[in-house]
């Protein structure tokens, strides 16, 4: 199994990409890349089986319907916006709040915060991705949603507090933690991209769980919830540990 991780920013610039070998007792990374575009992130689907991607895959049902009535101009005056917690359904998905529940730590929003931009270019990715005839279900498809903090929580490792340059000996710290809870994995020469660039791990990490989602070792939306992640987007957080994840 190859798997691939992508920690997705509005711009390549931001944008890394990793490719993760699994055989022979042994995750090998392959390669990791800063600066990756969208061709660079479609070729690298394309020849892996499975993708794990950082970034939104879908907006909040509330969200989507009150700007469909406002453009319309059927927005109705009751409609609770006059205060934050009025306007909280339109902020969270299904899966934020089954995410910050589950682990306590609370996704972005894609309907309130910069990650909007992220989650735009993601979305004409996936588009991108189906027209060459890939599924992109937003649920379990050969790409899934990742979100790195929540996986680190569920292993036991720092989740917050490696990101920026500021944070760079919180960010070797946690590369250590992580080759110590899966000695199975092999950094190899990105080892030392991965101590420096917080990008580069996330895409790292991205790809972990893309194997996660791929052996069945995910959570995944049960009863109405599934119709609701189908619209929404679902993001995949582990339900066991790393050794689980071991080829």
């Amino acid at each position: 199994m190859r798997t691939v991780g992508v920690d997705l920013a509005a711009e390549p610039k931001k944008t890394a990409l990793a490719v993760i070998d699994w055989s022979g007792g042994v995750a090998r990374v392959e390669s990791v890349r800063l600066g990756a575009g969208n061709d660079a992130v479609t070729e690298a689907v394309l020849a892996c089986d499975r993708t794990g991607i950082d970034a939104p895959f879908g907006w909040p049902d509330a969200f989507v319907r009150m700007v469909s009535e406002h453009h319309a101009g059927r927005l109705s005056a009751t409609s609770g916006l006059a205060n934050r917690e009025g306007r909280r359904p339109l902020t969270k998905r299904r899966t934020d709040l089954v995410v910050q529940a589950a682990t306590g730590i609370s996704p972005l929003s894609v309907s309130a915060d910069l990650i909007a931009h992220v989650a735009l270019r993601c979305a004409g990715i996936l588009a991108e991705l189906g027209d060459l005839g890939i599924d992109v279900g937003r649920v379990d498809g050969r790409v899934v949603e990742a979100y790195p903090a929540a996986a680190l929580r569920t292993w036991g490792l720092v989740s917050r507090g490696y990101k920026s340059a500021q944070n760079r000996v919180t960010l070797g710290e946690l590369v250590d933690a992580l080759l110590a809870a899966a000695d199975w994995l092999e950094l190899g020469a990105f080892q030392t991209i991965c101590r420096e660039s917080d990008d580069a791990l996330d895409a790292v990490l991205a790809a972990v769980i893309a194997r996660a989602a791929a052996v069945g070792c995910t959570a995944l939306p049960e009863g109405d919830d599934r119709a609701v992640a189908e619209r929404e987007g679902w993001i995949h957080v582990p339900t066991g540990g790393l050794q689980a994840l071991q080829p």
